[in-house]
């Protein structure tokens, strides 16, 4: 072995699965594990194409009590009406139909 080289390790010690049969995710503070059911677009089950900025009682309902707007894999709107609520909520904020931020 020349002076410069470390020792190989052995190719075991280098990850995959665990010895104790375990393997990533599911642990932690997440709790993890079950099934979970793919939330559904309301907009789509609705069949709604226009959201309208002026309609503040739906804005709300994307919008948490920090004032910031859900990203979809949290409120589960699909990508198309995700962009439009997106639009509507940054006209109604410019309106002062719904607060930029709430304390």
């Amino acid at each position: 072995m020349s002076p410069g080289r470390r020792p190989t390790q052995d190719r075991s010690d280098r990850g995959g699965a665990k010895k104790d049969g375990e393997r990533r995710g599911g642990g932690g503070f997440g709790g993890g594990g079950g099934m979970r059911r793919r939330k559904v677009c309301r907009f789509c089950v609705d069949k709604i194409d226009y959201i309208d900025y002026k309609d503040v009682r739906v804005l709300m309902m994307a919008i948490p009590e920090r004032g910031k707007i859900q990203p979809r894999r949290l409120s589960g709107t699909c990508a198309k009406h995700q962009r439009k609520l997106t639009t509507a909520v940054k006209r109604a904020r410019q309106l002062a139909l719904i607060p930029y931020v709430t304390d």
